[in-house]
């Protein structure tokens, strides 16, 4: 899958970003029997820049959704990380969370949050398909868009 999973990237003109450092007092990714839990990835551009605001007031879906895109490259990139750079280790997407930074009125996290998985279908077909959940947040770290947890399961 490894392979595959890279050639398309490559297609789409996306790289995995280095896999980010903790904040804080935690560990990017925990390995408990053949999951992997790996903690939330917040929206970063791909020169490393934060993509900040609030869906609703300064973002549209669509940039939102890009947001979390980017979310999902670096949970692979923690993933790959985890597997020693082995993605062909990666046997499935199991569950997604995923937390936008929106105001009151504003209703379409999961259309947001579709960015990440619809991105993770794409470069994995049926082993990416998870379960999911999509919840707003009047505030993020560092006034990020999107942040994006997930738990994956390992060959």
């Amino acid at each position: 899958m490894s392979t595959s999973i890279t050639e398309k990237l490559q297609e789409r003109g996306l790289v995995l970003p280095s896999g980010a450092a903790p904040a804080a007092n935690y560990v990017p990714f925990v390995h408990a029997g053949s999951l992997l839990f790996v903690s939330g990835q917040i929206s970063m551009d791909a020169s490393g820049g934060l993509i900040t605001g609030k869906l609703g007031a300064e973002l549209d879906v669509e940039q939102g959704a890009a947001a979390a895109e980017r979310c999902a490259l670096g949970l692979l990139a923690q993933v790959s990380a985890a597997c020693g750079g082995d993605l062909g280790k990666l046997k499935r997407v199991v569950k997604l969370t995923g937390f936008v930074n929106s105001t009151p009125e504003f209703t379409d996290q999961p259309k947001v949050i579709n960015g990440a998985s619809d991105l993770l279908v794409e470069l994995l077909g049926d082993a990416g398909r998870h379960s999911r959940s999509a919840v707003s947040a009047g505030a993020l770290p560092f006034n990020v868009a999107v942040e994006v947890e997930g738990i994956f399961e390992l060959a």
